[in-house]
């Protein structure tokens, strides 16, 4: 038996051309269309569909929203989430919502179908092309981004050296030194030492340890 599907988009244009590509693949069968999450919610209900291929902005509502909705009903549908915006944030959003497979609207139809594939043969799993990038950026610390150098420069600050020493220590100029103490001061938001230590704890850039021996000398 093949899979049965329900396609939700407010534009024909881009509903027509989905059934098309349904229509190469004998293990699909399309066997309803809505215009509005209103009749998405509706003809879900009516034919139980295996897979719901669902656009994130309908004219009544987000596509997220029907999502939800259906998974709270049927944990077993496969729920696939189409989208012109295909950000993080919607990614992540179509994941909180329980979907089965967040895709690009202008990626390739076939891409579509696989995606509903993969709704139908694992409702509860979450695939989307680009999730694995999307889960490190997820993960990376948040916060201002120092450079190596200016790492060590302003580990150097919070153990309490001052300009010179810093230089000696790291083999650069007074002059450059200053310029990646000037640049720190400018990422972290800081106006003296003691601001720029502060925030780099805040950060994260600065281990709680070192700034405790340079306050104490």
């Amino acid at each position: 038996m093949p899979y049965s599907v329900l396609l939700v988009d407010d534009h024909d244009l881009i509903r027509q051309g989905l059934l098309r590509a349904f229509e190469r693949h004998a293990d699909f069968d399309v066997v309803a269309e809505a215009g509005s999450g209103r009749d998405a919610l509706r003809l879900a209900q009516e034919h139980r569909p295996d897979v719901v291929v669902c656009d994130i902005r309908l004219p009544d509502g987000s596509g997220l929203d029907i999502v939800k909705t259906l998974r709270a009903q049927r944990p077993e549908i496969g729920l696939v989430i189409l989208t012109l915006y295909a950000g993080d944030e919607q990614l992540f959003a179509a994941l909180e919502a329980g979907a089965s497979a967040f895709v690009a609207k202008d990626a390739p139809s076939d891409d579509v179908v696989a995606a509903a594939r993969h709704a139908a043969v694992s409702p509860s799993s979450f695939t989307a092309p680009d999730l694995a990038n999307a889960m490190r950026r997820q993960m990376a610390p948040a916060g201002p981004k120092l450079s190596p150098r200016e790492s060590q420069v302003l580990g150097l600050l919070a153990e309490g050296f001052g300009v010179g020493p810093i230089a000696r220590r790291l083999f650069i100029s007074e002059s450059t030194t200053k310029t990646h103490i000037s640049k720190i001061y400018e990422k972290l938001g800081a106006a003296n030492r003691a601001q720029a230590i502060m925030k780099g704890i805040q950060s994260g850039l600065i281990k709680t340890d070192l700034a405790s021996a340079g306050s104490g000398g």
